[in-house]
């Protein structure tokens, strides 16, 4: 059958997608080993350069002190001819010549071993992004791979029935969220990684304090204080992306209020937020969609459209669910094909186009150059779909 032979070239595809997801995941692993090893080397011969830079510095503190002491006794001699011979002159001038020498030596050294501290400061903070890049990416490489390696041919059985794309759509939604779920407890639990870096320049900073440079040690200070901020205000905003909590706990329309105001904040663009009818809870998958929707258009707006307005609008029916976005921005033409979509940086709305219909439901959108973007979807709200998915609320 042509459906079974098409069902094998999609099977081969992905075989082929998994082999060189494969192969580039072990490029990135050995990336990342290298990556570790060059750290390591890098922190030995930094805490080689720390320890030497100390004993320079109290080598010049001595020198300087000895110098000092030296000229003191030099011009003592020098004025009294009676008391010192001219010997006594000479090997007091010789003293002070040397320890000037000696210690212009030093301070040259201590100005090249301070320079080269902070050189391999920034390449351990350079090497450290990249190894954390590199387990990002190795990261998302397992998540696709677990993807790619799932049984098509239980998804092809199932997708012979037109009538449950809907809910396999609602099903696939729900594994997604239930996985991001997992995610967000386990960076909120333990972000270890994100701010293992923290540990190797608190001890930095540990090791300039016996050097008596408290400046460069209160520097290092307010770095780590800014660095802990930002890492924190990112490890909020992945958990707010990977699953708002206030969408299991208070539902659909309270979790849009809050993102449509968090969105106003970050981006200085005005929204308006409107409900019509009768607030219903819905299945968790179903609410996790509609709310990725509006997600990925508000998004659409702030990169694309360069409006001045977003406005959001939620109607609930007896047997629909319609959603309305509007945005003042530039537009576009509605009539492109999908091939100039993609060329154009529209490729979200066809992402969301694939979503709606996985839904059962349809998505339009109205538009012009100079006119602003209209985004209008509709959603079946079918109470037997909930009942299948175990929802048993109102």
């Amino acid at each position: 059958m042509e459906y079974v032979d098409s069902v094998d070239q999609i099977d081969l595809v992905i075989q082929n997608a998994v082999k060189v997801m494969e192969d580039s995941k072990m490029q990135v692993f050995e990336i990342c080993e290298a990556a570790r090893r060059e750290l390591e080397s890098l922190e030995r011969e930094l805490e080689r350069v720390l320890a030497e830079t100390g004993t320079t510095i109290e080598t010049v503190d001595r020198l300087e002190r000895d110098y000092r002491l030296a000229r003191i006794r030099l011009t003592e001699v020098s004025r009294d001819f009676l008391r010192y011979s001219e010997k006594d002159i000479k090997s007091a001038y010789e003293t002070a010549t040397n320890l000037q020498l000696d210690l212009m030596v030093y301070r040259e050294k201590e100005s090249y071993l301070k320079k080269r501290r902070g050189e391999l400061q920034v390449r351990v903070r350079n090497v450290e992004r990249s190894i954390e890049r590199a387990e990002a990416i190795g990261s998302q490489m397992n998540v696709v791979l677990d993807y790619l390696s799932g049984d098509l041919s239980q998804v092809t059985r199932i997708l012979e029935s037109s009538k449950n794309r809907q809910l396999i759509g609602l099903k696939i939604i729900l594994a997604q969220e239930e996985e991001r779920k997992r995610i967000a407890r386990e960076i909120h639990d333990g972000p270890a990684q994100s701010l293992a870096n923290l540990v190797l320049r608190t001890e930095i900073a540990e090791r300039m304090l016996g050097t008596q440079e408290l400046e460069v040690v209160r520097g290092e200070l307010i770095e780590l204080k800014k660095q802990i901020r930002n890492d924190l205000g990112e490890i909020r905003k992945i958990i707010f992306n990977l699953r708002p909590m206030a969408l299991d706990d208070l539902g659909l329309v309270p979790t849009l209020r809050k993102f449509v105001q968090d969105f106003e904040e970050r981006t200085s663009i005005r929204t308006k937020f409107d409900v019509v009818g009768k607030e219903k809870r819905m299945s968790s998958a179903l609410e996790a969609a509609m709310f990725r929707l509006v997600q990925e258009a508000f998004g659409n707006a702030y990169k694309h459209a360069e409006a001045s307005l977003v406005t959001l609008e939620i109607v609930f029916l007896e047997e629909i669910i319609r959603l309305t976005i509007r945005d003042n921005g530039v537009g576009f033409h509605v009539d492109v094909t999908e091939a100039r979509a993609r060329s154009h940086s529209k490729f979200g709305l066809i992402g969301m186009k694939e979503r709606v219909e996985l839904l059962q439901g349809k998505i339009t959108f109205a538009s012009g150059v100079g006119q602003g973007t209209t985004v209008i979807i509709e959603v079946p709200n079918q109470a037997e779909l909930r009942k299948e998915l175990g929802y048993n609320g109102e």
